[in-house]
């Protein structure tokens, strides 16, 4: 898919039979391997249940990392000491084959929560995922993450450096169960460029807080969402920092990267057939804008109407003020791309056929301002659909 990947990675997937009622075809196990240990960041659910492998990765973040698998179809959540130990050995296991410590591998996982892992089939299919790693083979990484994705995601920028061409690579997977500070969402950031560690991990946060963190599917939080940045300076610049050159250029591509793959996520959500942005505007504080653009992002009678291209700008206003945001209804207006349909608080006549339109679209921007501030925000989301509930109904069936 990529013309350009960073130097000095190498990446397979493969089927290990991890849930064996799912496609047989599909993918389920992948490996990221840089060829010199890199500087990590990463950025972790805030969920207060987290699983085996979330853990493990938070101890050893601040290691260089030269290794990481990652696998579907299991969460390893609530898996108790058992799940704690079986994400250490899948890392052992990485580790000797590879001939690196173990404390530079990462473990991530994804998939059903409460089911041990079959740790014989993962053992097996880590074994068979480092006789395929290539340079070549993001593709198959891409494609061996995903749980309820309809399509693998990945985006690359390159830009130069005092004549050093530097990559930044990005591969993600999310479709349900996506609420801002992520949900069932992996992301892996990957760099050819020398960084600090301490620039490259408020880079990714900042970066996560601008695109990961503004994306929502249904408002649930998972045990297990992830995202983690590797740079391992192949492309020999000089180190990169706040207020050294290139810095901006390398904050803007981890920006863009994370932002892509944000919308990918948003557009892929479980049965969605619409992305919706919402920006609001005029907040009393930044708290209030974000309070306000997530109530109507996540409001199921909101997402069912987009869905059914229904011109019902009442459920907007009802979920800004459950939203906790401080709202006075007669300063507030909505607007549907350029199309205002609500004025002071009340209804701007807008035209019914012209209205619908709008929402019949893929895409659409809803702007919300509610005259109390100068504070803005943005959030991206997408509808709920009759495909939704049947994916959900029968996730572990």
């Amino acid at each position: 898919m990529n013309t350009f990947l960073p130097a000095g990675y190498r990446y397979a997937g493969v089927r290990a039979g991890i849930n064996p009622s799912s496609d047989k075809s599909k993918k389920d196990l992948a490996l990221i391997i840089s060829g010199v240990p890199a500087v990590a960041a990463g950025v972790f659910t805030k969920n207060r249940v987290k699983a085996a492998p979330v853990l493990l990765c938070k101890r050893r973040i601040n290691n260089k990392i030269s290794a990481i698998v990652v696998n579907s179809g299991n969460a390893n959540a609530c898996t108790g000491q058992q799940g704690f130990d079986d994400a250490v050995r899948m890392g052992r296991t990485l580790a000797e084959l590879l001939d690196v410590p173990e404390t530079r591998t990462l473990v991530c996982s994804t998939g059903t929560i409460g089911v041990p892992m079959p740790v014989k089939v993962i053992d097996a299919g880590i074994r068979d995922a480092v006789t395929k790693l290539a340079p070549d083979s993001a593709d198959d990484v891409a494609s061996a993450i995903m749980t309820t994705d309809t399509k693998p995601k990945q985006v690359t920028r390159t830009f130069n450096i005092g004549g050093r061409q530097i990559t930044v690579h990005g591969l993600a997977k999310g479709s349900g169960m996506i609420s801002p500070n992520m949900a069932t969402m992996l992301a892996f950031i990957l760099t050819d460029a020398a960084v600090d560690r301490p620039a490259l991990k408020s880079c990714l946060k900042d970066a996560v807080d601008l695109s990961f963190n503004r994306v929502t599917v249904d408002g649930d939080m998972s045990t297990n969402d992830t995202v983690i940045a590797l740079a391992n300076g192949l492309a020999d610049n000089k180190p990169l920092r706040p207020g050294a050159p290139g810095w901006k250029a390398f904050q803007t591509a981890i920006r863009e990267v994370t932002l892509e793959l944000a919308l990918m996520i948003a557009a892929d959500g479980e049965g969605a057939t619409k992305l919706v942005t919402v920006i609001v505007r005029g907040a009393a504080s930044p708290k209030d804008a974000q309070l306000a653009a997530k109530s109507v992002a996540n409001s199921l009678l909101v997402k069912t109407a987009w869905y059914g291209s229904d011109p019902n700008w009442g459920r907007v206003m009802a979920a800004l003020g459950y939203s906790g945001a401080k709202i006075q209804p007669d300063r507030v207006s909505i607007s549907y791309n350029d199309l205002c349909v609500v004025r002071n608080g009340i209804s701007a006549n807008a035209p019914i056929k012209r209205f619908s339109e709008i929402i019949e679209h893929p895409k659409f921007t809803i702007e919300i301002s509610l005259g109390l501030g100068k504070n803005e925000t943005t959030v991206y989301s997408c509808d709920i659909s009759h495909e939704y509930v049947n994916l959900n109904a029968s996730y572990m069936t």
